[in-house]
């Protein structure tokens, strides 16, 4: 399927909130929505009042059509705005149409309490379809229920108070409606605030990857390259003064030129190391799983549930994608135990292995001393500390703990709550 196909599928449901990008809100959907949830509290309401009608009336037949009329109503009403996506672009016409159930309402129940809910509910869903543009179908609605209520109280003879309050019925509906109109308006600000935080977040993140990617080429990859590029720059002079030399210096610039590219894929398999979207303890199984079909190594896993930042998350899954290797290389381990805790704003990862241990003396520099000291950067990196122990009976652990964010980052969690 092609990302146009795609877009244009999303774009027909009613659950497509954000258009273009996610640069603004769909009011339009947004609208449909609200109004969908007050048909079905309209039809509560306007049921429960028919109901108590019908246990009041004596002949109550008219109250059981109405009750009819309105989950009918209700159920094409719902389906229309599911099933024909135009129609929630179409307010206007929406609102018109939920106006004329008020004159079938009126038809099916006369005049009566479910009657003037009814009315109430269809005032609040023109206003949380049209907000304030609702008005001319606020006078319209309040003129047909003042109709209606004059007739009524022609009709029959009620005491004073009854009279007041039914005459006070159709300005209720008014009253819902500019219920409807607020509850639009104060729905419309939170969806904008949070799509204001989450492109605020977003930048946010793509300005640490980018800040983390040119670190991340300065320590390694830029040395190297800076490295062959002395090396190529003293290798003219030394092919005609210092053959031997020049020998030497070629060496150096092809060895250059294998390690520059063996920390370029490095990079590139530690960028892909991290699934942001996956919680964090997937990612962390899936990597070692991977690590434990490739190697035939037993893996223990102890997962406590933990959700560190993006940036604290790439580190750690770095330091454990780097430990899982040295045990590769270097211990000959036959089994290996990931722990992953969490506990008060601070996350641990443990890889203990039940290898060889370390040696006696420290690895030289060419051995870079088992990528303990690049370990160690990465945590001091994210405010954390590394600490690597070796058993004389053989076995090593290396535990890393750090905050569960940094001080400049927000929470993943309130990034996707829109807090």
């Amino acid at each position: 399927m092609t990302f146009e196909a795609t877009a244009r599928e999303s774009e027909s449901t009613d659950e497509v909130w954000l258009k273009h990008g996610g640069a603004s809100p769909d009011y339009a959907v947004i609208g449909a929505a609200l109004s969908r949830a007050i048909l079905i509290i309209r039809a509560a309401v306007t049921v429960t009042a028919a109901s108590a009608g019908v246990l009041l009336v004596p002949h109550p037949h008219k109250l059981v059509f109405l009750i009819l009329c309105v989950v009918l109503a209700t159920v094409v009403e719902i389906d229309m705005m599911s099933w024909w996506p135009r129609l929630q672009r179409m307010p206007f016409t929406m609102s018109i149409l939920d106006t004329l159930g008020i004159i079938g309402a009126l038809a099916a129940g006369g005049t009566s309490v479910a009657y003037f809910c009814y009315a109430a509910g269809c005032a609040a869903v023109s206003g949380a379809l049209l907000r304030l543009r609702a008005v001319p179908i606020w006078i319209a609605q309040a003129t047909i229920s003042y109709v209606a209520a004059i007739h009524f109280l022609t009709e029959f003879r009620l005491p004073a108070q009854v009279q007041v309050f039914v005459l006070a019925c159709p300005m209720a509906g008014v009253v819902c409606g500019i219920g409807g109109a607020i509850a639009r308006a104060t729905v419309d600000r939170h969806i904008q605030s949070v799509i204001d935080l989450v492109n605020v977040a977003q930048r946010s993140a793509a300005a640490s990857e980018r800040a983390r990617l040119a670190r991340e080429l300065h320590d390694s990859l830029t040395k190297t390259l800076r490295g062959v590029s002395f090396a190529a720059l003293a290798l003219p002079t030394s092919l005609r003064r210092h053959p031997e030399l020049a020998e030497e210096l070629a060496s150096t610039v092809s060895a250059g030129v294998e390690a520059a590219a063996e920390q370029a894929r490095g990079l590139v398999t530690g960028l892909r190391l991290d699934q942001p979207q996956q919680p964090f303890g997937k990612v962390v199984e899936a990597t070692s799983q991977d690590w434990s079909r490739s190697t035939g190594t037993a893996v223990d896993l102890q997962l406590q549930q933990a959700e560190p930042t993006i940036a604290v998350r790439y580190e750690l899954l770095r330091i454990l994608s780097e430990a899982l290797t040295n045990v590769e290389r270097h211990a000959g381990a036959h089994h290996v135990r990931i722990q992953v805790q969490q506990y008060r704003g601070t996350i641990r990862l443990v890889v203990a292995d039940d290898g060889r241990g370390l040696p006696h003396q420290p690895p030289g520099p060419s051995e870079g001393h088992f990528g303990i000291v690049g370990m160690s950067e990465r945590a001091r990196a994210i405010g954390g500390a590394l600490s690597v122990r070796s058993s004389p009976d053989g076995g090593t652990w290396v535990t890393v703990t750090a905050p569960i964010r940094l001080a400049d980052e927000v929470p993943e969690s309130q990034e996707a709550a829109g807090v």
